[in-house]
């Protein structure tokens, strides 16, 4: 037969996300990576060949893969590898911490515990602090004890400061990769333990080789695929780390699609990402894994006060602090002509609504953006808007904003804490913005400290409906939006956000066969219901990556 398909998938509810209906008995016909055909369910009998392998879903939805534009794959594939989980609400007190730490000493690594907290952490635990040195001191004065909360913010024990060069007379760069360091210090000048944007400054084992390998494949199934996310726009971490991307890929080991934003000066120099085609040597096929733009730093996070705001903050009295811009328009400008010239986005994390109008101002005084380039990236813009006039500098930029709607539910508590009644001014304005005509999109940004359900998008989805913050409080209930609305925002928009809105996100004739299979309708489950749903099977380019043991034959 001329129309038979390798693979035909029949549902009495199959999610099209292509159309006004979203949702409507099927079938999806599919060829090598591709869907070849897409239609009514009396229809699919027409793409059944002698060797097509036939599957009937009934009442099991099936949908369009998931796709996460921000995520640290690799940072959280390392993270769950070899470090200590210390966060809360698992730990919910000091004492907690500090019994975890204790029961694993054995597993230091090179000399070197490394405990993964949550972002704010610090509000999170009962005491409303970290752990201090003395405390860490106790578990033990021989190993290296680092408490990781997010990224922004780590506590060290007395041999981790001193394996880190920090004590009373040691002089803080003037920036790193992700804001602003500082250490903190007590009233005689010596180092209470809390750095704060120095993560990546401190002297941390690291994984490589096959250790690597195997860390970056067992991370991409159990943090992404086995929960349906079929592409990853992931931030770079080493280039060892992409080219073990590669090699898994070429070995058919992963089951994601990689488009990869090289993080600078974190993993490469700018003159190094754009010409990566000159000394990275990725082999795999370009649908598989390729480089697909430049990621920058502008300012800090929130838990470390350096997100640069409009306004102070206000935490411990620090009244004259509004954090720092780290980009000049010089840099922006830079970035953007050299980004366009070698075909890559570019994405600025800009978490503060100062950050996010000084990066707009800079693409706008460059020229904005240049012909023919893709639109720039503002990550974390629509997390926090406090003045809603603020996305008509948006527009004038051309940016496109990307927020985490998990961040609702991970910090959405301590804007207030953080920036007074400033923080309670728009916070994950969702249905403000779609109204206003962005299609905006949900992503993990899962890192080290990530909630433990960051990477699952119905987690997500969860979160744009109930919006229900981490202290149990409903957050802006007139933002929320509607199930399917949701659904594009993790599917369609996101790949849109990607400049592959051609190739996946929604079960249309022409894109790639990346589709997966729901135990229940999402569009029957009550709000909390939703962080219920689990995903039976992932079809990644019409193979098979992932079928869950419980699911139903």
């Amino acid at each position: 037969m001329g129309n038979a398909a390798d693979l035909v998938l029949f549902s009495n509810r199959v999610v099209w996300l292509a159309d006004d209906d979203p949702v409507s008995p099927g079938f999806v016909a599919i060829r090598g990576n591709d869907i070849v055909a897409t239609g009514p369910r009396e229809q699919g009998r027409e793409h059944i060949g002698p060797a097509t392998v036939v599957k009937d879903f009934a009442a099991r939805p099936i949908m369009p893969g998931f796709v996460d534009v921000h995520a640290h794959m690799e940072v959280a594939a390392r993270t769950l590898y070899q470090t200590v989980d210390c966060r809360a609400p698992r730990c919910a007190d000091v004492g907690d911490v500090l019994d975890t730490l204790r029961a694993h000493l054995g597993d230091a690594v090179d000399g070197w515990l490394v405990g993964q907290a949550n972002l704010f952490f610090d509000q999170k635990l009962a005491e409303k602090r970290l752990p201090t040195r003395a405390e860490l001191d106790s578990v033990s004065t021989e190993v290296a004890i680092v408490v990781r909360a997010g990224g922004h913010v780590s506590v060290l024990n007395s041999p981790a400061l001193a394996r880190a060069g920090i004590d009373r007379d040691y002089q803080a760069a003037d920036y790193s990769i992700t804001g602003m360091p500082t250490v903190e210090r007590d009233e005689d000048g010596e180092p209470t333990g809390v750095v704060k944007e120095m993560d990546n400054l401190l002297p941390l084992p690291r994984l490589s080789g096959k250790d690597l390998r195997h860390a970056i494949r067992q991370g991409v199934h159990d943090l992404f695929t086995v929960h349906g996310v079929t592409t990853i726009g992931e931030i770079s971490e080493t280039v060892e780390g992409l080219r073990e991307m590669d090699r898994l890929h070429r070995d058919g080991e992963l089951g994601a699609r990689l488009r990869i934003y090289l993080w600078t000066p974190g993993t490469v120099s700018l003159e190094q990402a754009c010409t990566h085609a000159d000394w990275l040597g990725l082999e795999a096929a370009d649908d598989l894994i390729r480089i697909h733009g430049v990621k920058m730093f502008s300012d800090g996070g929130y838990s470390a006060a350096s997100a640069a705001m409009k306004r102070p903050y206000v935490l411990d009295g620090h009244g004259h602090h509004c954090g720092q811009v780290a980009l000049s328009p010089e840099q922006v400008a830079a970035a953007l002509e050299r980004t366009a010239a070698a075909g890559l986005q570019l994405a600025i994390h800009a978490n503060g609504d100062r950050a996010q109008e000084a990066m707009c101002e800079a693409i706008i005084a460059a020229g904005g953006v240049p012909s023919g380039a893709p639109a720039p990236r503002i990550e974390h813009a629509g997390n926090l808007l406090p003045e809603p006039e603020a996305t008509a500098l948006w527009r004038r930029a051309g940016i496109i904003p990307v927020p985490q709607p998990v961040f609702l539910y991970t910090f959405g508590d301590f804007f207030p804490t953080y920036l007074g009644d400033y923080g309670k001014r728009g916070r994950f304005p969702f249905r403000d913005l779609l109204d206003e005509g962005w299609p905006i999109t949900g992503s993990s940004d899962v890192w080290i400290g990530s909630e433990e359900r960051a990477t699952n998008p119905f987690f997500s989805i969860w979160c744009t409906l109930r919006r229900q913050s981490f202290f149990g409080e409903i957050l802006d209930g007139d933002q929320r939006i509607t199930v399917v609305e949701a659904l594009r925002m993790h599917t369609v928009n996101a790949a849109a956000t990607l400049g592959e809105g051609d190739r996946y996100g929604s079960l249309e004739r022409g894109k790639r066969a990346d589709v997966i299979v729901l135990d229940r309708d999402p569009f029957a489950c009550s709000d909390d219901e939703l962080l219920d749903v689990r995903v039976d099977e992932v079809y990644f380019g019409g193979e098979l990556v992932h079928a869950r043991s419980a699911a139903p034959a």
